[in-house]
This record gives structure tokens, sequence and C-alpha cells, in this order.
């Protein structure tokens, strides 16, 4: 099927962004299948929370690896394939997960969900920009984005009711198994809504790089002429420290604040499902601010500087234990807010024919994050550094404001440079 226009009927980008958004869900879902059962896996095995937090570093780090090559793979040989392996390797892992008889044997298991996880922002985003209408494209970045945080959001409370349930951490990793099979089954039947006819590599017909169409980049002359624009590279960096952040709200940040203000057990779990769910929420607020790419870094700076100031008075101020689920929400919605400007940051940097390839290079910059994340505040949690680890959160946000400003910078650029070479 060719690439879509404008003029797409609705309900092709609908359903094309229905299915995406499915999968994408169910990814961001297994990257949380393992951290809320971190209580029940550190008193089987006698687990300290640098240990546990080295399980999700591993996800993370083979995640990084394979993303960039993901890309490459989806130019290639198209993104509707790459999507049905991941989905099985997930779910593979899940059942291994599930199984392990030590430690070690889930190290191992933890890479394999790595490994299919890397191929989710390649794919998506492939899909996505060629088959989704330029007028839809935002409110299809929304719903991505909304996706991903439910299926943060619902994980806790899907593995968590499980394993108190039944009294078993495994039964609640082979219950994300059969999720995740089922909705391979449901993707590959609604496959006709995946297919994208492959781009042809962009060529520079002088020696002046060309610009991409509908966007602010210009047009890579070979496979990797892409990693020599600037603005790829600031991409990357932005998500990398995004994913330190997030990472410390996913892993140990509840469990901070829950120390830091006296909450019960039950609402620190709950926490992290209200911050995700009103991540969500902002991102339909977010899609809709989207329309005007020129506004996308001072969306971003609004999003994320109402995150960093709610998670500095989370660290620096004493609050009873039932505002603290309310300032989660609050800083959720922050961060939802910035996040379909944010992936339109991405769009304007990435030249024709390479989509795969881009996102795959700045993407794994949120494993590269998400691998750092739980080591440095695991290791915080252990020296009692309750309040550090919150304080850590807002510098990383603050951090982010900054270096979107920058990719901004570099896209704009990145045309004048064009025109001037």
């Amino acid at each position: 099927m060719a690439t879509l226009t404008a003029s797409a009927p609705l309900r092709h980008d609908a359903s094309t962004i229905g299915v995406v958004s499915l999968a994408h869900g169910l990814s961001h879902f297994c990257q949380l299948m393992v951290p809320p059962l971190f209580p029940w896996i550190g008193a089987s095995y006698g687990l300290s929370n640098t240990q546990l937090g080295l399980l999700m570093s591993v996800f993370f780090v083979v995640s990084f690896l394979g993303q960039a090559g993901a890309g490459f793979v989806v130019d290639r040989h198209g993104a509707a394939r790459v999507l049905y392996g991941g989905l099985a390797l997930l779910a593979v892992a899940a059942l291994g997960l599930g199984a392990s008889p030590n430690y070690a044997v889930m190290l191992v298991f933890m890479a394999l969900a790595g490994l299919g996880n890397c191929v989710f922002h390649p794919v998506d985003f492939s899909i996505l920009n060629a088959r989704v209408s330029t007028p839809r494209l935002g409110h299809a970045y929304a719903a991505h984005g909304i996706s991903g945080n439910l299926g943060w959001a619902l994980a806790p409370v899907f593995v968590v009711g499980i394993a108190q349930g039944t009294g078993s951490w495994r039964l609640a990793l082979f219950a994300v198994a059969g999720l995740v099979a089922a909705v391979l089954v449901g993707v590959w039947v609604s496959r006709e809504w995946l297919v994208v006819q492959a781009a042809p590599a962009a060529r520079a017909v002088s020696g002046a790089p060309s610009l991409a169409p509908g966007s602010d980049a210009p047009a890579a002359a070979g496979r990797f002429d892409f990693l020599r624009l600037p603005a790829v590279w600031s991409c990357f960096a932005f998500f990398l420290i995004s994913a330190v952040s997030l990472g410390a709200v996913q892993t140990f940040a509840p469990a901070a604040a829950g120390r830091l203000h006296d909450v019960p057990a039950a609402q620190v779990a709950v926490c992290l499902s209200i911050f995700m769910a009103s991540a969500a929420a902002g991102m339909v607020l977010g899609g809709t601010l989207a329309r005007d790419p020129r506004r996308s870094a001072s969306i971003v700076a609004i999003g994320f500087g109402l995150s960093a100031v709610v998670a500095l008075l989370i660290g620096v101020v004493e609050w009873p234990a039932a505002m603290v689920p309310v300032l989660f929400g609050i800083m959720g919605v922050g961060s939802g807010i910035a996040g379909p400007s944010r992936d339109l940051l991405v769009k304007q940097a990435t030249p024709p024919g390479a989509t795969g390839r881009v996102y795959g290079v700045v993407y794994s910059g949120l494993d590269v994050g998400m691998t750092i994340a739980p080591l440095i505040f695991g290791a915080l949690m252990d020296a009692g550094g309750y309040r550090e680890v919150w304080i850590g959160v807002a510098l990383a946000q603050v951090l982010l404001i900054a270096t979107a400003f920058n990719v901004k910078r570099n896209w704009r650029a990145a045309p004048a440079k064009a025109a001037t070479a």
C-alpha cells in the first residue's frame, strides 16, 4: 500500500493509529512488568535495591544496543515484520521470567525482553509518519504517547493485583506472557493497517544537501549521513535525560516519596499508576497544542517546567500522605503535555528515507537513560538519599527544557547550512 496523503480518510488513519498504539502500549506495559514485583522478587532471592535495579539496566542496555540496528532493519525489511518479532520475543521473555529458578536466569530473560522492546519506536514512527495524513499526525503522536502511558499505568495494577491475589509473582508474569501473545494475534489479524511502501533512500543531486519534504532536516545522501546532523544528536541527548527522570519515577521515586512522607505501601504502588494515567490525560491536551511544530520547544518547556517544580516540592517540602498521589498526578499531566511536541521535534530532524534509522538512534537515548537511572537511584535509595532522588528528578527535567531548545536551534540551523554549502 502506498504512503497515504493529507486527504486520507479518517478510517484509514484511525485504524493505523489504533493498531500501532495497541502494540506500543503493550511494549510499555512490558517495561513495567518487573519493577512493581521488586518486593516479591527481592524477598525470593535476597536482593538489594541495586541488584533489583540491575535487572532493569540489563533490559535497557540490550534495548539500546538493538534499537539503532532495529531502525536499519525496519527501513530495509519493513516495519510490520519487525513488529511481529518484537512481540514474540516479549511473550517468550515474560514466560521465561516467570519460570526463572534464580536471579542469574532472570537477568538472561530481561536481556531477551530488552531485545523485544528495542523494535517498537523505529517500527511505530515509520508506520505513523508514512501512513497517517499530515493534519492528523499530531493527534497520532498523542494517541501513541497516551497508549504508552496507559501501558505503564496498567502494568503495576495488573501484576501487583495478580501477585497479591494469588500469592505468586510468577503467575503474574505468566499472565503477562498470555496477554502479549493475545495482542500479537490481534496485530497480525489487523496487518493491513501496517503496510508501508518502502521509501527510497534520499540522494543528493548536487553538492548541497536537499531538504526533507515536510521537514527542516537536510536529506541524507547515504545510509549513515544522518548521523552527521547535530539535531539528531541533540534529540538523542534529550531522550537520554528524559529517560533518567522517567526511570527514577518508574523504579524508586515512589518508594522514596513513601519514606519522606510516610505513605502506606499500597498507596505508594498506586502513585506510579496515577502518574502514568495523568500523563496520558496530559497528552490529549498536548496533541492539540502540537499542531504547530514551531511551538514544540515552548510546549516542552511548559510541560516539563511544571513537572520539575512538583518534583522539587515532593523532595523538599513535607506533605500529608494523602497529597502525594495528587502531586504525582500533577507531575504526570506536565509530562504528558510535553510528549507529542517532543516527538515532533524528532520529526523535524528526520531526513527522508531515514525514519527508522533516525528514530532508532534517537530513541536509543531512552534506553541509555533507563540503564543509568536504576543504578544511580537504586544506590541513592540504599544510602538513604530519599530527598536526593527527587532533587535528581527535578534537575533532569530542568535540563530537558534547555535541551529541547537546543534541538530546535539545531534543526533551524540545518536549512541555513544546506543553503550556503
